[in-house]
């Protein structure tokens, strides 16, 4: 029952937010509530706050004893939705798909089916000695992402 309560309550907070998206959201069995979300637009404090609000004063704590936490997708978490994507376009990535492969390069198209990561590899002269510098590209099916995380360059 009260799960169904902060789950409502989260939905109707997303509603109003339509920029604001669930990534995940756990409720323990000592009533301790975990919600991170993202947004296309990234997510602010205010935003983690809208959202705390949202729940935290329409449950009556007499009635409930809960804790309340509220965070965004960090800037080292994998990437978990397709919606996630659309806003690291020009960022570079690493995924990991399932069937063992590895890309590094830079996100340059994402749509509903996948994503294409662009690279530059040096790989050895079709004729004689040397190495040239080749441009590689990879689709990668949404279907196919074991694991996607946006690399951070200092």
């Amino acid at each position: 029952m009260f799960k169904k309560t902060v789950e409502n309550l989260l939905q109707t907070a997303l509603d109003e937010r339509q920029d604001l998206f669930l990534i995940d959201f756990s409720l323990s069995a000592d009533n301790a509530i975990k919600i991170i979300i993202d947004g296309d637009n990234g997510v602010l404090v205010e935003d983690c706050m809208f959202i705390s609000r949202a729940i935290e004063h329409n449950i009556d704590r007499d009635e409930h004893d809960f804790s309340l936490e509220v965070l965004s997708s960090g800037a080292s978490t994998p990437l978990v939705m397709p919606r996630q994507y659309h806003k690291h376009i020009g960022r570079n990535l690493e995924i990991k798909t399932l069937d063992s492969q590895n890309f590094e390069g830079e996100l340059t198209e994402v749509n509903n089916e996948d994503v294409v990561l662009s690279w530059k590899a040096r790989e050895p002269k079709p004729v004689g000695k040397g190495k040239v510098t080749v441009a590689k590209t990879a689709t990668v099916a949404f279907s196919n992402i074991k694991e996607a995380k946006v690399k951070i360059k200092f």
